[in-house]
């Protein structure tokens, strides 16, 4: 067995995690991260990621076990640990930050008894957690201390909620935090000040990080090295800026191909097929049967490690030498929509909307159309309005005045007081899937229920539309008996997208509905829904905190503050050129590979990324 060196703060050697007497799900996972660095894990959803990740607090999921390996936390083992040494180290020698902070934090306590609870539970002072929390609510940028401690967690926004977890995270001082999605579904301007905070915390305190995310921009901005994992394996390891600057394994470059760029116009690529499954690897390269580079050689038997750089970089790759990165094709700077006929009532129209929450004002006078075939993007920081608006529209919020038509039509406030046909024509795809889902159900019979509803089809009429539905989100057949905590977060929102397009509406709203996806798997879903769209005239209202996605989807942006319309028009006019202050800070706030390094990337990449 190896030993540790002094600045290793952790290190992994050959971690296996399986299903409970069967396939692995994660194998042969290796790397260090030093003491100050950040590792950067990232691959598709249902690569691996945070399989790996909560296997370095000794945990397995539901149905899983670690298998093999090695895990050892600042000298510690901790595979080796019984329950009771596992407890005590996790919060105070490895911390984890979860990806919803809206399931993790306990609705009915305050903030602060949360945040002591934390500091006590590893031998904390009473006299001395009051002061710890202020202090530690003071390092991720919680100004207003006194109050958040005093605050339950529905009274603060998400990204407050996740400074919150950080705060926890880091209260007493771990040698290792681990971070699963921590920035997922926040706004562009929160999750550049939630990095910047990550990167201070884990340089000035010198603890080290395992980062996971799809979201490769994030990744660039505060990981030290990265591992590109695809099907439970680590397929490509080395310095962040040599990774995605130049990607040596095809799978890299196809994911950095699908990132939608908030620059220009580009064509994304969603990457074609499925991983494999657990038990269903092939015997070479499992990204072989996806991979445009794969010759005979690439099925024959397992790949080995192609290492470069003085062994500082590798790739799992035989033709590493022979690739190079591909250019992408951009699109004409104005992208074609559907055309809506000359006199044609929008499909649905807001005149004059303002809406409350008890006594706060949360909307005034905003008005608005989507007119059909088109896609209109909605953006703005958290606790804008974004979401109250499309929720008024959909009828689930009813304390607000003002308009809303669909097809030129009224519609009641309530949901509950619609039409049947009123309901159908108008489905909401929610950000937060797990939450959205029947968790008794499996996802097959939540895709079908709404047919019963809406449609006099039999039992094999509907198993059919359930299996084309699957197969236009990029879902696994296989899944269909599955249940929802069994599925990762993107598939869970493929989920939730195949249900709301399954009833055929004429007006889809979608709330941060990419915000759980990978880039590869986002392309795929924005393309069929594109699809759909020229095919059936079908409405769009999106609701996003991705600017690359609303410039590559969107025919019309309108930006939104503190309740209020600041700024509308073209997506090229108001991205390129804005008139407004707040959208030219949200641009000036989007992360981008190029911005990480840009004198690392290529001209031709920096446009691209």
């Amino acid at each position: 067995m190896s030993v540790a060196a002094p600045d290793q703060r952790i290190v992994v050697e050959q971690l296996a995690v399986s299903v409970r007497g069967g396939a692995p799900v994660v194998e042969g996972i290796s790397f260090t991260v030093n003491r100050g660095e950040v590792l950067g894990l990232v691959g598709e959803s249902g690569s691996g990621k945070s399989t790996v990740a909560v296997a370095l607090l000794g945990h397995a999921r539901r149905g899983l076990e670690i298998t093999g390996g090695r895990v050892s936390v600042g000298g510690l083992e901790v595979l080796g640990l019984e329950p009771p040494e596992l407890r005590s180290i996790r919060g105070r020698e490895i911390a984890y930050v979860p990806q919803d902070p809206g399931t993790a934090l306990n609705p009915a306590l305050r903030v602060g008894r949360q945040l002591k609870d934390v500091i006590l539970a590893h031998g904390g002072e009473r006299t001395d957690a009051e002061a710890r929390a202020l202090e530690v609510l003071a390092d991720v940028q919680l100004t207003d201390a006194t109050r958040i401690m005093r605050s339950y967690p529905h009274q603060l926004s998400g990204g407050q909620q996740q400074r919150v977890l950080l705060a926890m995270a880091f209260a007493c001082r771990p040698q290792v935090v681990v971070l699963d999605e921590p920035t997922t579904g926040l706004d562009v301007t929160t999750q550049r000040h939630l990095l910047g905070t990550i990167d201070a915390l884990c340089a000035g305190g010198g603890t080290s990080g395992v980062y996971v995310s799809h979201d490769l921009a994030a990744i660039a901005h505060v990981a030290t090295d990265v591992a590109v994992m695809y099907a439970g394996r680590i397929v490509e390891y080395g310095a962040s800026e040599r990774v995605f600057g130049a990607p040596a394994h095809p799978y890299t470059q196809a994911l950095l191909r699908a990132i939608p760029s908030p620059e220009r116009r580009s064509a994304l690529e969603g990457i074609r097929g499925q991983p494999p499954a657990p038990g269903r690897r092939p015997q070479g390269c499992e990204y072989a049967p996806r991979c445009s580079y794969a010759v005979d050689a690439c099925t024959a038997a397992p790949v080995p490690v192609v290492a470069s750089e003085g062994g500082e970089r590798w790739a799992r790759c035989l033709r590493t030498s022979e690739i190079a990165p591909q250019p992408t094709a951009t699109m004409p700077a104005q992208a074609e929509h559907a055309a809506t006929g000359a006199g044609e009532p929008p499909a649905i129209s807001v005149s004059a909307l303002s809406a409350r929450y008890g006594e706060a004002e949360v909307l005034r006078d905003v008005s608005l159309q989507v007119p059909v075939g088109r896609r209109i993007a909605l953006v703005g920081a958290s606790g804008s309005g974004k979401t109250t608006l499309a929720r008024c529209l959909a009828g689930l919020h009813r304390d607000w005045t003002g308009t809303v038509e669909l097809s030129g039509r009224a519609v009641p406030r309530d949901a509950r007081t619609r039409e049947q046909e009123d309901l159908r024509q108008v489905q909401y795809i929610f950000q937060n899937p797990y939450g959205a889902l029947n968790p008794r159900y499996t996802v097959g019979r939540i895709v079908e229920q709404p047919l019963e509803q809406f449609f006099d089809l039999d039992r094999d009429q509907r198993a059919g539309r359930v299996e084309a539905q699957f197969e236009a989100v990029s879902l696994s057949l296989d899944r269909i008996d599955s249940y929802p905590d069994e599925l990762s977060g993107g598939e869970r929102q493929r989920v939730a997208i195949a249900r709301a397009l399954i009833v055929e509406p004429t007006v889809l709203i979608c709330d941060e509905i990419t915000s759980a996806l990978d880039v590869s798997v986002q392309a795929v879903v924005v393309e069929t829904l594109a699809r759909i769209q020229r095919t059936r005239g079908l409405a769009t209202l999106f609701i996003t905190h991705n600017l690359g996605l609303v410039r590559n989807v969107a025919d019309e942006v309108l930006v939104i503050s503190e309740g209020e319309i600041v700024e509308r028009g073209p997506t090229d006019r108001v991205l390129t050129t804005p008139t407004h202050a707040y959208t030219a800070q949200l641009m000036r706030d989007v992360p981008t590979l190029a911005g990480a390094w840009p004198s690392v990337l290529s001209p031709e990449r920096q446009v691209r990324t």
